[in-house]
């Protein structure tokens, strides 16, 4: 039986609308989060714990339904593939609204209570409205994360030295019409002038899709979240 999972929240009347064949399971979370959610979860745990990758959808798949949030990377793979040796986080934004640090952390937080998580193996990455998102939590919170990836994002550059220890992969188009590629671009050279370990992948003839299609294809991403290890 395939298992299906939502995160929802105590205390509120949510109409979650029906999943399509899903891998994801159900968990609870707490009102603070406030957030639903799919959780994709490995069928076979480590005893110490199965890393985690928490996903940040973009623009698009905001909304009411949840099975938008599996359009792309982790939750896309890990729905089709049982073997992806992660716990993936899907959560999904209302229409209209941006990712908020304080509700994405109270998040990481059900999780870990939830679920037997490696806590030196925590990954953050997200797409384009979400590699803002994922920017700005590493920022705010990032003795949580043992590498991040934004994709097609950007945020306040000035900020990211609270991050600079963090392994962190930047991700963008070169012709990226819908976020600039030197949204990323800016953000990565104050990370490296504050003595960060950041890399950056700019694709030259790369779009706004293209940027995530190479990251969570081809370039590897996942197998470098695998190397990466929160001390």
């Amino acid at each position: 039986m395939k298992r299906r999972t939502l995160l929802a929240l105590p205390g509120l009347a949510l109409a979650l609308p029906a999943l399509a064949a899903t891998r994801a399971t159900t968990m609870i979370s707490t009102l603070r989060s406030r957030l639903p959610c799919l959780a994709f979860v490995p069928p076979t745990i480590p005893a110490a714990g199965a890393p985690l990758i928490l996903f940040l959808h973009g623009s698009g798949e905001r909304g009411t339904d949840l099975n938008k949030v599996k359009a792309w990377g982790p939750p896309a793979i890990a729905d089709k593939d049982p073997a992806f040796p992660f716990i993936v986080l899907a959560p999904q934004l209302p229409e209209d609204e941006a990712w908020d640090a304080l509700a994405l952390r109270a998040l990481l937080d059900d999780a870990f209570k939830k679920y037997k998580v490696d806590r030196s193996r925590v990954y953050l990455t997200g797409l384009s409205l979400g590699g803002y998102g994922a920017w700005d939590l590493a920022i705010r919170y990032p003795r949580y994360f043992a590498a991040v990836a934004p994709i097609c994002g950007g945020g306040i550059a000035r900020a990211v030295g609270s991050m600079r220890a963090i392994p962190t992969w930047v991700f963008h188009g070169l012709k990226d019409d819908a976020v600039p590629e030197d949204e990323s671009a800016r953000m990565v050279a104050a990370l490296k002038a504050a003595g960060g370990n950041v890399k950056y992948t700019v694709l030259p003839e790369g779009g706004h899709v293209d940027a995530w299609v190479h990251a969570y294809g081809e370039a590897g991403l996942f197998d470098w979240f695998l190397q990466q290890r929160k001390a």
